[in-house]
């Protein structure tokens, strides 16, 4: 099997985890090749995400380790597995890498708490909305990769609809994001009406942090904090002007739920919420 040029993020974390649990028992790069049959660079190629390897390459790593739990280790298998062509693999190579890393990020996360400032998030925005988003760019856009993201924008959203399990998402607006006007009144009060929409699924909580809770801790980036099927595969990841950056140490899971908690508690109520983006909506 060659190596892959651009590992996705889901490749990545799976070899970053089993860098960790290598490390938790101070077995060499070497050492573990050796138990497993291999050359001596597949190892540190496999916890980059350059090399793949089978779920049941998964488990004799993970026993090589002494790893006992096996929730883990029938986590990490099932992301080995998962080898299959998904809808995003089309966008490569025609968008920056990070559209699709976001995709798959979203696409196996159990749940999902984001927090955002100035944007309605991805998941949440009507079609129209996205584009105005696109079309505002800093570096101008043609229209047929601004109408290509907004296409991919809105195929992420079928998580919550052609998924068995939709993700159950909390999203934490500020007042800020519901008062913008990408696109002008007309697709403003479209998106607060899809906003509101979205709010009534049972799998959607909708809170919004209005101008009123004054200061807030935290950078102001959009922040989204996503469940995997273990708590050790939770992941944060955040916007940055540069694309998306993804975080998955224990240090920085802690800080970032932290950081949500504190957002949620100063954050509207849903019924609360619905009623500030019904009245901003009449002043649009």
């Amino acid at each position: 099997m060659p190596p892959r040029r651009i590992p996705t993020v889901r490749q990545r974390r799976l070899g970053s985890e089993l860098r960790r649990l290598r490390e938790a028992v101070g077995v060499t790069t070497h050492e573990a090749a050796t138990l497993l049959g291999v050359n001596r660079t597949r190892i540190p190629n496999i916890e980059s995400g350059r090399f793949g390897l089978s779920a049941d390459r998964v488990r004799a790593l993970a026993s090589n380790y002494g790893c006992q739990d096996a929730v883990l280790i029938d986590a990490l298998a099932n992301m080995a597995a998962d080898r299959g062509p998904r809808w995003w693999d089309s966008y490569r190579g025609v968008l920056p890498t990070s559209f699709q890393d976001v995709a798959e990020f979203e696409h196996h996360a159990v749940a999902m708490r984001i927090f955002v400032m100035v944007h309605i998030p991805g998941l949440l925005q009507t079609a129209a909305h996205a584009r105005a988003v696109f079309e505002a760019s800093l570096v101008a856009l043609p229209a047929k990769e601004i109408e290509l993201r907004a296409t991919h924008r809105m195929r992420r959203q079928e998580i919550f609809t052609l998924r068995e399990s939709p993700p159950h998402f909390t999203a934490i607006v500020h007042e800020a994001a519901l008062r913008m006007q990408f696109g002008g009144p007309e697709v403003g009060r479209a998106q607060l009406a899809h906003l509101l929409d979205a709010s009534e699924r049972d799998n959607i909580t909708l809170r919004a942090l209005p101008f009123s809770a004054g200061g807030f801790a935290g950078p102001g980036q959009p922040i989204c904090y996503a469940h995997g099927p273990v708590a050790q595969l939770d992941t944060v990841q955040l916007d940055t002007f540069h694309g998306a950056l993804f975080l998955d140490s224990q240090e920085d899971l802690g800080s970032y739920k932290r950081l949500l908690d504190r957002m949620e508690e100063a954050a509207l109520s849903p019924g609360a919420t619905r009623d500030l983006i019904h009245s901003i909506a009449k002043q649009l």
